[in-house]
């Protein structure tokens, strides 16, 4: 009995100890229990509370879908109001993915039945309404899956008859007219590489656009992606209507939400003359021709041909572009409704000559002698005399090297300005290479260059500030540009220039020994506008126009004025100085009468013969640049009008054809012909000048969406009184004849 009693006492303890335990641990499962329920009721505070308003919002636009309807975009017009592009009304035929989702076959045979009433491929109307990710290949959708999906914008009348006329076989499909980008081709203008084209806006520019906090895009909008489309599409496009739908959550749609219509965009009003806009394109397309019906002829190589060319028509008091044309161009209707693989790689094939890039912004060709107006500048402003004169032999040599007239032969001791007239090549090699020299050659400390210096402050080099994308700086080949271009290909000078024996081989040799020095033939070459220095037929308008001005570098300008689509003045869009040229009146005087004397008597006098020069004087300069391994680069540069003073300048460059005299020059002369009123035998009629002066208003765009061409306003009365036009407008959408047109303020 004595043994089992503590095994008794022990039990006892033992379940008293349990209970205990027991107890505790009720109380800490209570415990955490009662802090999870704080911590669920602290998050159901802090998310419904708090932040309550944050979330039903998020949780509103989760259940709310946006249907974007886009805006009619602006139209581009010419100085007159005539449209360069526009839109016309086109059948679209669209469907409606929500709708087809809901069929029990998820609307392949609605598609199906719509593809043959189109006479499309059933493949291509099912893949034109999937949507576009990451896998899926065009054609796809890249708007909102909410959006109604075009399926095309070509849909004819009776295609669309058949489909409204028979709802019940194409559920979720629609066809109703809407606004499609048009190129009207006023006077049979082309335009391309002026108006630029349209593409859908991208993801990553929606991205962007919402970092910044913007709503200005939206998924179905078109943007600018070149030209005058691009630089001034925020006037063009408008903005957008959106209408917010209501979901559940099947994504069936319940109701309206919000709607906001969509506004239209503004026009823009550009200094481009249609017509004479048409005769530039039409005569760069003659010179280009009159260049290979030469080179056949003359049984020349066959890749010796004019592959590219460009002219350029400048105001020159205020630097706005009146003509513009490059060649080789497209058919810019090819933007409109996407382009097709096959049409893109034609834009950019180069056997085609990539016709994309344009040859008046974008093409660098070396200036030949166009670019002497500057070396003169530069002998004049550095001291050599314009009264003494210079020797121009028919070759010089300088280090071994021989270097010869192209376009002259040799006339002896001349001036500067008889040297301009002839385009005496030696007299501008004596003065480029004396100034090389007076620089200290190769190793020159402090090297002035001044015809390097003088063609920079002529505005080459860098770009001219154009209102269109993508513009080219051309190349100011000097001593750092030298340097900076051996440390790139030294490496692939070298190895040629020890694999070979060719031309070519030779001067890579020697460029891998010392192609960062600016040598005897780089200024030699320099002088004429040859060797690495290249520019655009933009900028040399610019400089020709800055001559004839009286030294103002005018900032080039397409972009006239923005107005509403009521006809409402937005802006105006003002000439800009970009600078003066930086020579004397003096130098700028003799400038000019040596040009005079290029038209008169020298290498220009046979394009302009039977000129009426006593009425209006016409200033010029010939070039022809040398390309190795090909023909040369034709250039003819102008500029000229009344006699009270020159109105326009007028370049032409043809890429591989020939001479400027042979080849530019003739089509050079139609244009003025054209713009002033001359004939081939030099009679001045006033009746036949297209373009004796540049409008001085703007084209009036009345609410009805006529357009009063600007040339049809007549100045206000002295007194502000307003002067009727008694001649019946032109415009975009018919007037009565009997309509009075009266300027107001600024022609609008």
């Amino acid at each position: 009995m004595r043994k089992r009693m503590p095994s008794l006492l022990n039990a006892g303890r033992s379940k008293g100890d349990g209970a205990h335990r027991v107890r505790a641990r009720m109380v800490i499962l209570q415990i955490l229990v009662l802090s999870l329920m704080i911590t669920l009721f602290g998050r159901l505070w802090y998310l419904q509370i708090r932040e309550g308003d944050h979330y039903a919002a998020a949780a509103s636009q989760n259940q709310v879908r946006d249907v974007v309807t886009p805006a009619v975009r602006g139209q581009i017009l010419d100085d007159q109001g005539r449209p360069l592009v526009n839109n016309r009304t086109a059948l679209v035929v669209s469907v409606s993915r929500t709708e087809l989702l809901r069929m029990p076959d998820s609307g392949v045979g609605v598609l199906t039945k719509l593809a043959e009433v189109l006479q499309l491929p059933a493949d291509e109307v099912k893949a034109r309404t999937r949507l576009c990710e990451r896998n899926v290949p065009k054609p796809c959708w890249n708007g909102s899956p909410y959006q109604p999906i075009p399926v095309t914008d070509n849909a004819t009348t009776e295609q669309a008859l058949t489909i409204m006329e028979h709802r019940e076989d194409f559920p979720g499909v629609t066809a109703e007219p809407t606004a499609v980008r048009q190129y009207p081709a006023p006077e049979g203008v082309n335009g391309a590489h002026i108006v630029g084209y349209l593409s859908p806006v991208s993801d990553d520019e929606l991205s962007k656009q919402k970092a910044e906090g913007k709503k200005d895009l939206q998924r179905a909008d078109e943007v600018g992606r070149s030209g005058l489309e691009r630089s001034y599409d925020a006037d063009l496009r408008g903005k957008s209507g959106v209408t917010g739908l209501s979901v559940d959550h099947l994504g069936r749609v319940t109701g309206t939400v919000s709607e906001t219509p969509p506004v239209a965009g503004n026009h823009l009003v550009t200094s481009i003359d249609a017509k004479i806009q048409a005769i530039t394109e039409q005569q760069l397309d003659e010179a280009m021709k009159r260049a290979r019906a030469t080179f056949d002829a003359g049984n020349t190589h066959k890749n010796f041909i004019a592959d590219a060319g460009a002219a350029v028509v400048m105001d020159i008091k205020t630097g706005r572009v009146i003509a513009m044309a490059s060649a080789p161009n497209y058919d810019p209707s090819v933007w409109v409704g996407g382009i097709s693989p096959q049409d893109y790689k034609a834009l950019t094939d180069e056997k085609a000559g990539v016709p994309l890039v344009s040859r008046a912004i974008q093409g660098q060709f070396a200036p030949g002698s166009i670019f002497k107006v500057i070396s003169t500048s530069a002998a004049a402003e550095s001291g050599y005399s314009t009264k003494a004169n210079y020797d121009c032999s028919p070759s010089i040599s300088v280090g071994g090297q021989t270097f010869n007239n192209l376009e002259s032969r040799g006339y002896g001791p001349i001036s500067l300005q008889r040297a301009l007239e002839v385009s005496c090549n030696t007299v501008f090699y004596g003065i480029g290479y004396d100034m090389w020299l007076k620089d200290g050659g190769i190793f020159g400390k402090n090297p002035r260059d001044p015809m390097v210096t003088m063609a920079k402050n002529y505005g080459l080099g860098a770009p001219t500030g154009i209102d269109l994308p993508g513009e080219s700086g051309g190349r100011i080949a000097d001593r750092a540009w030298k340097k900076r271009n051996w440390e790139q290909n030294k490496d692939a000078w070298c190895k040629q220039g020890n694999t070979g024996n060719e031309y070519a081989d030779k001067i890579a040799k020697e460029n891998c020994v010392d192609g960062w020095q600016f040598r005897a033939g780089d200024a030699i070459n320099f002088a004429i506008g040859q060797g690495d220095t290249t520019v655009t037929p933009l900028q040399m308008a610019r400089v020709y126009a800055a001559i004839a001005n009286g030294g103002t570098l005018w900032k080039p300008t397409l972009g006239k004025a923005v107005v509403s689509p009521s006809g409402k003045l937005v802006r105006e869009i003002q000439p800009q100085s970009s600078g003066r040229l930086p020579i004397s009146d003096a130098t700028l005087k003799y400038l000019q009468n040596a040009l005079i004397g290029v038209e008169m008597n020298g290498t220009a006098s046979g394009v302009f013969a039977n000129w009426p020069n006593a009425q209006m004087p016409i200033a010029a300069k010939t070039g022809t640049g040398s390309v190795y391994g090909k023909q040369s680069t034709s250039w003819f540069a102008t500029y000229g009008g009344p006699k009270d003073g020159p109105q326009y300048a007028v370049v032409m460059m043809v890429s591989q054809g020939g001479t400027g005299s042979g080849t530019s020059g003739p089509s050079v002369r139609k244009i003025y012909e054209a713009m002033l009123g001359v004939d081939d035998k030099g009679a001045i009629d006033p009746a036949r000048a297209l373009l004796p002066a540049p409008p001085a208003g703007l084209p009036h765009v009345k609410e009805d969406g006529t357009v009063v061409p600007a040339s049809y306003m007549l100045p206000p009365r002295p007194g502000g009184t307003d002067t009727p036009s008694t001649t019946a407008p032109t415009a975009l959408g018919a007037l009565p004849p009997d309509r009075v047109v009266y300027r107001t303020g600024r022609g609008t």
